[in-house]
């Protein structure tokens, strides 16, 4: 025969069980709206990096913009984002795609509207750990192309005759990147009118 004391222990513990379950689940769905902004802002925060803080204050990523036909010569570039500033379009945020020595290479390029290069970062890589994989742990040498254009001459790595240094051992990811990015301004020049067109800018224009 069961203990009626014991019995209400065991039912004791049961409920005060289903009261912390019950009050994990409520404080999860409260707070799982403002976790997932907190990320979602840090993500943003992560991938605006390449823009000065003073050159945006729209949110760029929720501002996608139709891509005009790529060509051969600008078939790196994958999506584009409108940057604007006080209304007025300030620059372009372009994710381009180079296929590395490993693997794809993903890119993201801020151009300004007069068509140079504000900055570039890695979002995606899987190059050989400690030779290719430089283009994330040595930012140096992506910052040598900001302030760069397409009409600039030499974009080719020193070696094949052009004025950008390679990442040592790791040529294959050096002329890639150099090859994806030079598209990525070089797509901006030739759809610069559509990119910024009034249709894509609210009315704004450049």
């Amino acid at each position: 025969m069961t203990n009626p004391s014991k019995a209400l222990g065991i039912l004791s513990i049961v409920i005060l069980a289903c009261i912390a379950v019950g009050l994990t689940i409520t404080l999860h769905r409260s707070t799982a709206p403002q976790i997932n902004a907190a990320q979602q802002a840090a993500q943003s925060q992560a991938l605006l990096s390449v823009l000065p803080a003073d050159s945006y204050d729209n949110q760029p990523l929720k501002h996608p913009l139709p891509l005009p036909a790529r060509t051969p010569d600008t078939q790196a570039v994958t999506a584009a984002y409108l940057v604007m500033r006080s209304g007025q379009p300030s620059a372009v945020l372009f994710q381009s795609r180079a296929e590395g020595y490993v693997g794809p290479i993903e890119l993201l390029i801020a151009v300004s509207v007069d068509g140079q290069l504000i900055g570039v970062s890695v979002l995606i890589q899987n190059e050989t750990a400690g030779l290719g994989d430089r283009i994330v742990t040595e930012p140096a040498w992506l910052a040598r192309f900001v302030g760069k254009s397409s009409s600039d001459p030499g974009w080719a790595l020193k070696k094949e005759s052009g004025q950008f240094d390679q990442i040592a051992g790791a040529t294959v990811t050096s002329r890639v990147t150099v090859e994806a990015i030079h598209q990525t301004l070089r797509f901006f020049d030739a759809n610069r009118a559509q990119l910024l067109s009034p249709a894509n800018t609210g009315g704004q224009q450049p």
